[in-house]
């Protein structure tokens, strides 16, 4: 038996970022690797943003060669090959029982949520077994070492962001057509992703004040309003929406001048993270990402109650400082722990400016390492392939 259909459930929780996990994987699935994939989404309507061309009140269709249907008609679907379940979402009953129906048992993935933890790596590829049916989940840890699943990177990425980031008129067009505006080559390019933060207002006033020239580029999100009503306070309209922006300077404060980008394509948004010179993310998808445009970052995890999300927080940046320097190490750590704390992230300010070129150069060593492993679609194939050839494993 060999994988030649793969169904992927994913219900939209964190808003845009499960949904974009799974429709990364599941375009590269199709394109680079041949599968049938079929995307069982249970709301289309946070979907259709992330994606232009689904239809929200659509049952099946078809967009970059994925079939997307909705989740409450998979209790009459055929279970494929593979079956991929989102962050423990849990496919519907029905569903279940129809993959242990199969004569040959489909291969069931349970892709966890990104963890630079220790943990991960003993947890990876471990089975659990149905407690009711001839059936096996296999957990399979996104990770950024050898003994984890990989991450998300589509073949040609690496190289395709590297051509941008050398073409300053591919830059300057790409600028031009997302914020209808010329940025200068010696500002800072800032690029806006995070929830709602109490140290954005202070941070804000920070660069508006500073001494470097700053182009801040907003995206949509929950951070929006906060934004919104700093400008106000200061006496400045936002700038109106894209088609009206097109027309209209954009809102600046002393040294700080501010794009409202519309809502982006994800490969819009990979070129906006290449062409940024820091990238605050969120979540786990832009945290990712960010990653591949080889950018000092600045990541906003999602909280969880009684602190659960702080060992995660913690365990990644350990491991992504391990070879920075003292003085760039300390200034990320403080900034990052003010961005969580949400306090205190104008007064770290500073120094994290000071140590941008040190960390620069970190960020692409540090990508490098990254792009020679394997990415996690060929490494979740490649663990299928040793669980039908081996089923004891």
């Amino acid at each position: 038996m060999s994988v030649t259909r793969c169904d992927i459930f994913c219900k939209v929780i964190d808003n845009y970022g499960d949904i974009g996990v799974c429709w990364r994987l599941a375009r590269q699935l199709v394109a680079e690797h041949g599968l049938a994939v079929c995307l069982w989404v249970d709301d289309l309507a946070v979907f259709a943003r992330l994606e232009g061309g689904v239809a929200v009140d659509v049952a099946v269709q078809e967009v970059a060669g994925v079939r997307i249907c909705r989740w409450r008609d998979a209790v009459q679907a055929e279970a494929a090959d593979l079956v991929i379940e989102a962050f423990a979402c849990d496919p519907p009953e029905a569903y279940v029982r129809a993959m242990a129906a199969r004569a040959h048992r489909p291969v069931w993935i349970n892709l966890e949520y990104l963890t630079a933890e220790d943990w991960a790596a003993g947890s990876h590829a471990l089975p659990s077994p149905h407690p009711r049916l001839p059936l096996v989940k296999h957990f399979f840890f996104p990770g950024f070492t050898p003994a984890t699943g990989g991450l998300i990177r589509e073949t040609r990425l690496f190289d395709t962001l590297h051509i941008f980031q050398s073409s300053a008129s591919a830059q300057n067009a790409f600028w031009q057509r997302i914020s209808g505006a010329c940025v200068a080559d010696e500002a800072l390019k800032i690029s806006l992703f995070a929830y709602e933060n109490a140290a954005l207002p202070g941070l804000l006033d920070a660069w508006a004040n500073g001494e470097r020239e700053i182009f801040c580029a907003v995206t949509a999100g929950r951070h929006l309003p906060q934004i919104e009503a700093w400008l106000a306070a200061k006496g400045v309209a936002n700038g109106g929406d894209m088609p009206a922006r097109a027309h209209r300077p954009l809102p600046q404060v002393g040294r700080l001048r501010l794009a409202f980008l519309p809502f982006l394509a994800q490969q819009d948004y990979d070129l906006l993270l290449a062409a940024c010179d820091l990238n605050f993310v969120r979540g786990e998808d832009s945290f990712v990402r960010a990653q591949w445009a080889a950018r000092p970052l600045v990541w906003h995890i999602y909280q969880q109650q009684e602190g659960a999300h702080l060992p995660k927080l913690a365990a990644f940046l350990a491991l992504y400082c391990t070879t920075l320097g003292e003085m760039e190490s300390r200034a990320l750590r403080k900034f990052w722990q003010a961005w969580e704390d949400e306090q205190g992230a104008d007064a770290c300010w500073p120094a994290l400016l000071a140590a941008l070129p040190g960390l620069q150069k970190h960020a692409q060593r540090w990508t490098k390492n990254l792009v020679s492993e394997p990415d996690l679609g060929s490494k979740l194939l490649i663990f299928c392939k040793n669980l039908l050839e081996c089923p004891a494993l």
